[in-house]
């Protein structure tokens, strides 16, 4: 499963810095970095809540589902 974080996009279209986004949404620009990155092996829900609050979007705007390639057989 490979879930792609979108949050540039987001927030290219409304022209807000990663620290201004942090501090708008309560945590650390490096958590921000690793949503970014796509190292997050989770994101709580009140934390998606401040997200979509501050970037005024849904879930789905920041989140997508994209499938993974299908693993090569070593037999």
């Amino acid at each position: 499963m490979t879930i792609i974080v979108d949050l540039d996009v987001q927030l290219a279209r409304r022209k807000m810095s990663v620290a201004e986004f942090a501090d708008a949404v309560g945590i650390t620009p490096a958590n921000i970095a690793v949503l970014k990155n796509g190292r997050a092996k989770a994101v709580r829900f009140t934390t998606l809540d401040a997200i979509c609050r501050v970037l005024e979007c849904q879930p789905g705007d920041v989140l997508r589902w994209a499938p993974e390639s299908d693993p090569v057989d070593s037999d």
